[in-house]
């Protein structure tokens, strides 16, 4: 009900706040909220060459001393402090652009939800669930669900003992542990089916299944690939340096998704099984954090690329090898290798068709919602207010990253960039913003796409615990780049 709630009251806000800015002149047109596209310039007012010549009075189709210059007919002018642009149209009038559209509108998004998005979605998932279906069919998910389940049932005590969905989630947690955001989906989304399957109400999410996404979504990172590539393009001195920092949020995060949701579900977390597994996996991460430690900075870069694919590879190695290594049951069961791994492609296909309604409709109503304006509102709001207790401006000019975060990735991301860009990537505001990027997950977005792969219409408390932690983590990146930088 919370994600229901939350998606029709941001169009209904958005939308609303739309039509009042229009009335009262604030919002001069409503076709780039439709049709407009990202970083498009954003059209406030339109001018007849009379009624320029009226505000311009000694700058038509000329450079006045304010900056504004107005080019000969179809030119352009640019105010460069206003970000304010005059420019000319085929029908002799002027528009006044102010700004930017901070996203693109309701039928690019409809688009490039399909193209940029769905299609590479489509892809993942019809290779990998092939993989996993190999997985399945040879018996191994069942082994390697034997072997996890004396810690699996102490955090999912409402699965069944040795339940396939063990596997999955196995192989979801190492894929994000290792930064294979693409991979991950695929085996997430099927450790949602898997645990659908025992699921008593089928439109209510289960308590294993609101554990597991609380969990992926808290995301353990060792590597964040593409966190270390956009500091290594803005020039960071060692773009590498957000890995610690990042680990140690993300660590905590997933760390306080587990208590969160135990405490809700009341499951016991004080018992030898569950704290050996956090030792085991706090001292793993600690000898690979000491050992890239001792790298410098390209070598760093290098080891790091090479371990999250190259564990990508061993991964696919090791399933591929098992296979061939029992290849009489797939015989036994009149099948083979590759027809099994064809079959289990196409039920890929299938979730991939599945989900897409989701994500049209998440996609398009964060859309107008940013567009309204609202979104922008929130941020000035949430930096007033933080303003008031005296926060460090430094942190102040990255929270933008972490508000957004939630929301949108490609806008987090754009902010990130930006901060990067304007106060340095080396400066605590451009380190915070990687690591409110590298630490988080786009949660409204993670919530429609799994529970919707499964029909889930009730997500009870996912959504509160899930922001509950999104909060944990922004707390502990300001505490750990504090200290850290």
């Amino acid at each position: 009900m919370a994600l229901s709630r939350f998606w029709s009251f941001i169009i209904v806000l958005s939308v609303i706040y739309l039509f009042v800015m229009l009335a009262i002149g604030r919002q001069y047109t409503l076709s780039s909220i439709v049709n407009g596209k990202q970083n498009d310039p954003i059209v406030a007012a339109e001018y007849t060459p009379d009624e320029l010549k009226q505000l311009y009075p000694e700058a038509y189709f000329r450079i006045i001393s304010n900056k504004i210059e107005i080019s000969p007919k179809f030119g352009q002018a640019e105010n460069s402090e206003k970000d304010t642009v005059i420019i000319g149209k085929e029908n002799g009038n002027f528009e006044l652009l102010i700004g930017k559209q901070p996203a693109d509108g309701i039928f690019p998004t409809c688009k490039n939800t399909i193209t940029d998005i769905w299609l590479p979605l489509i892809g993942y998932l019809t290779f990998f669930c092939g993989l996993l279906n190999l997985l399945n069919d040879s018996d191994a998910i069942k082994k390697l669900a034997k072997i996890l389940a004396p810690f699996f049932v102490k955090i999912f005590p409402e699965l069944p003992k040795d339940h396939a969905a063990y596997g999955f989630m196995t192989m979801n947690f190492a894929a994000n542990f290792l930064g294979l955001d693409n991979a991950a989906t695929p085996f997430g989304l099927k450790a949602m089916e898997s645990m659908q399957e025992v699921n008593e109400t089928k439109d209510r999410a289960s308590n294993s299944q609101i554990m597991f996404l609380c969990l992926h979504a808290a995301g353990l990172t060792l590597i964040p690939t593409s966190i270390i590539g956009y500091r290594a393009a803005q020039h960071a001195a060692n773009p590498a340096d957000i890995m610690l920092p990042c680990i140690i949020t993300s660590f905590v995060g997933t760390l306080a998704a587990l208590i969160f949701v135990s405490i809700r579900q009341r499951i016991n977390l004080i018992n030898f099984v569950v704290l050996g597994v956090v030792t085991i996996i706090s001292a793993i991460i600690g000898l690979l954090l000491f050992y890239i430690s001792k790298l410098d900075g390209i070598e760093k870069f290098h080891f790091t690329g090479n371990l999250s694919n190259g564990a990508l590879l061993f991964i696919i190695l090791l399933i591929v090898g098992y296979c061939i290594f029992n290849e009489k049951i797939f015989k036994i069961n009149q099948t083979n290798i590759f027809d099994s791994f064809i079959n289990g492609a196409k039920d890929g296909f299938t979730t991939g068709v599945r989900v897409l309604p989701y994500m049209v409709a998440m996609l398009v109503a964060l859309s107008i919602f940013r567009n309204s304006g609202l979104m922008n509102i929130v941020m000035n709001g949430i930096t007033s207010a933080l303003n008031i207790f005296k926060v460090d401006p430094q942190i102040i000019n990255a929270i933008p990253v972490a508000v957004m975060r939630p929301f949108s990735a490609g806008g987090s991301r754009g902010f990130m960039l930006d901060a990067m860009k304007t106060y340095g990537a080396d400066s605590l505001t451009g380190q915070l913003s990687c690591l409110f990027q590298g630490a988080a997950e786009t949660t409204f977005y993670v919530i429609a796409l799994y529970f919707g792969s499964v029909n889930v219409k009730d997500t009870r408390y996912a959504l509160s615990v899930m922001l509950l932690v999104d909060l944990v983590c922004v707390i502990t990146a300001i505490f750990v780049c504090k200290l850290y930088f």
